[in-house]
C-alpha cells in the first residue's frame, strides 16, 4: 500500500520455464555384472540373427527374403502371397499380446534388452569407450577445445559408427533384394535409386539415433514408455530402489554398520547408479518413464555393497507392494501369477496355436475362376456350348505341381482340352480353359457349377471353385 501511495512499485522478479528441457550429454559409465552379461549376450542373439539370416540358402534361395517385385515372402520353406496377408495382422497381433504380457510381468524388458535402439545404442557406445576411453576421458576429451588428438579420435570413432550404420542399412536391404545381388550391384556401382535411398536411409537413421540421440528417444520419441503406466499394476516387476533401508543417505568407511555409527540407510549416496545409466536418471526418486530396465543401477549398486559390506539388493527387481508389503522371493513370485497374466497368456498361446495350425494345414495352392466376358457363351460343333473361363493358379510350394481340373454342375459338362495343368514352383500361372456341354443339358440363363482341382501326386491337396455357364 506504501509503494502504491508514493507511486512507486518494486519490480518482482518472475522465473519462466522453458518449454523444453535443456538437454545435458549423458556420460554412461561402463558396468559389469549379472545383467549386463545378459544383455550383451541379448545383443550378440539379436544381431547374430539379423546379420546372419539373409546369409542362409535355403533351396537355392535366400532363407528369408521379403521380395518385393515377385510379390513373395521367403521364410525358410514357406513361401507366402500378398493373399496371405492374413498372416501379418496375425503377426501383429501376437507381438502386441507378447508384448502386453512381458510388460505386466517384467516392465520395460524389452527396452532394456532387446529394442533396436538400446542394442545398436550399446554397440556404438562400446565402440566409443574402446576409442575415446572410460566417462571421465570423455567427459575431459569433449571440455577441450579442438586439437589434433581429439579430431583423431572423434574422425575414428565416427568412420567406425558409420561402417556400423552402412553395414546395417546394407543388410536390412538384403533381406527386400537378395543380399548376394545387392553386393554384386553395389560392387559393379549399379545399385537401383531404391536400394541405395534405403540404405543410406537406414544408415543416417542408426547414426543419428544410437550415435546422438540415444536416451532422447527413449524419453520423447518412443511412445511405449508414454503407456507403459496402463500396463504396470502393483504386483509388476520393475527396478526398485528400496527406500527404507537405502535413506537416509551417507557415506562410511567399509565394514562400519550403519545402525551403530550413525542413523544412515545403506546407500552411500556414491551416485555410481546415476553414472551407469543410459538414459541418465536417478532410479533413488522412484520409477520414472524414461527407465528402459537395463539393469545397470542393480549391477553397479551391487558392485558398490559388496565394497562397503552390506547385503546386496538396495537397487532390485521388485514391485511395489514387495516393498510395502515387506514381501521376499517366494511372495513376489506368487504374486507375478495373477489374472491378469493367465488372461495375457492364455490369449497370445490360444493366437499362436491357431496361427500355427492355419499355417501347418494351409494348401500350397490357390485358384481363381475368372469368365471370359468378352463371349459369355457359343455355339460349336456337334451343337454344343462352350464358355471360356481363365484359370489362375497360384502354387505355393517350392517344387512343380501339375493339377487335374474336372467340372461338374451340368450333365455331359467337360473340358475341351486336356484336363491336367502343370505350375511351376512357387509361380502364379494362367491358363485358359473351355468348358463345353450339351444344348439340351439346361435351359437359357446362367446355372451354377463347380471346377474340383486336384494335386496328381498329392490327392489331398484338392480344393473346389464355383462358376457360372451360361446357357444362351
Amino acid at each position: 500500500m506504501n509503494q502504491m501511495a508514493s507511486g512507486k512499485a518494486k519490480a518482482i522478479p518472475v522465473q519462466v520455464d522453458g518449454l523444453y528441457e535443456k538437454h545435458h550429454t549423458v556420460y554412461a559409465r561402463s558396468v559389469t555384472g549379472f545383467f549386463n552379461s545378459w544383455r550383451w549376450v541379448m545383443v550378440c542373439v539379436t544381431q547374430a540373427l539379423f546379420y546372419g539370416l539373409c546369409w542362409i540358402e535355403w533351396g537355392g534361395r535366400q532363407a528369408v527374403l521379403f521380395h518385393i517385385t515377385e510379390r513373395k515372402f521367403y521364410i525358410f520353406g514357406l513361401v507366402f502371397w500378398p493373399q496371405d496377408v492374413i498372416y501379418l495382422a496375425v503377426l501383429l497381433v501376437i507381438s502386441a499380446y507378447g508384448l502386453f504380457l512381458v510388460t505386466a510381468v517384467g516392465g520395460r524388458l524389452f527396452c532394456g534388452y532387446v529394442c533396436p535402439q538400446t542394442v545398436y545404442t550399446e554397440i556404438l557406445m562400446w565402440i566409443e569407450r574402446k576409442i575415446e576411453g572410460e566417462r571421465p576421458a570423455r567427459m575431459k576429451l569433449d571440455s577441450q577445445p579442438m586439437s589434433p588428438r581429439k579430431f583423431r579420435l572423434k574422425f575414428i570413432k565416427h568412420s567406425l559408427w558409420l561402417l556400423v550404420a552402412l553395414w546395417t542399412g546394407i543388410t536390412f536391404v538384403g533381406y527386400f533384394t537378395p543380399i548376394k545381388e545387392l553386393l554384386n550391384e553395389i560392387a559393379a556401382f549399379e545399385l537401383g535409386p531404391w536400394e541405395a535411398f534405403w540404405i543410406l536411409f537406414y544408415m543416417a537413421f542408426l547414426y543419428l539415433m544410437a550415435g546422438f540421440l540415444r536416451e532422447q528417444v527413449c524419453k520423447y520419441m518412443c511412445p511405449y514408455a508414454r503407456f507403459q503406466g496402463v500396463m504396470f499394476d502393483p504386483d509388476t516387476l520393475i527396478i526398485s530402489y528400496d527406500p527404507e533401508r537405502g535413506e537416509p543417505r551417507g557415506g562410511r568407511r567399509k565394514g562400519t554398520v550403519a545402525s551403530t555409527a550413525k542413523p544412515l540407510g545403506d546407500c552411500v549416496d556414491c551416485s555410481i547408479c546415476v553414472q551407469v545409466c543410459p538414459t541418465g536418471i536417478d532410479i533413488r526418486n522412484g520409477l520414472q518413464l524414461e527407465c528402459i530396465a537395463c539393469a545397470a543401477c542393480i549391477d553397479a549398486c551391487d558392485q558398490v555393497m559388496d565394497k562397503v559390506g552390506s547385503p546386496r539388493g538396495l537397487i532390485r527387481y521388485s514391485t511395489e507392494n514387495a516393498l510395502e508389503k515387506h514381501w521376499g522371493r517366494r511372495e513376489i513370485v506368487g504374486h507375478v501369477f495373477r489374472p491378469r497374466i493367465f488372461l495375457y497368456g492364455s490369449i497370445l498361446a490360444l493366437i499362436v496355436i491357431a496361427a500355427a495350425w492355419s499355417i501347418a494345414a494351409r494348401l500350397p495352392l490357390k485358384v481363381d475362376v475368372i469368365r471370359d466376358r468378352a463371349a459369355l457363351a457359343r455355339e460349336v460343333e456337334d451343337e454344343r456350348i462352350e464358355n471360356v473361363y481363365t484359370l489362375r493358379f497360384m502354387n505355393t510350394d517350392e517344387r512343380p505341381h501339375t493339377y487335374r481340373v474336372r467340372p461338374s454342375g451340368l450333365p455331359g459338362l467337360a473340358l475341351a482340352t486336356g484336363d491336367e495343368i502343370a505350375v511351376p514352383a512357387a509361380t502364379t500361372k494362367s491358363v485358359s480353359v473351355a468348358l463345353r456341354t450339351r444344348n439340351d443339358a439346361a435351359g437359357r440363363g446362367s446355372h451354377p457349377i463347380s471346377l474340383q482341382i486336384v494335386d496328381i501326386d498329392d490327392p489331398q491337396v484338392a480344393l473346389r471353385e464355383k462358376a457360372v455357364f451360361i446357357m444362351p
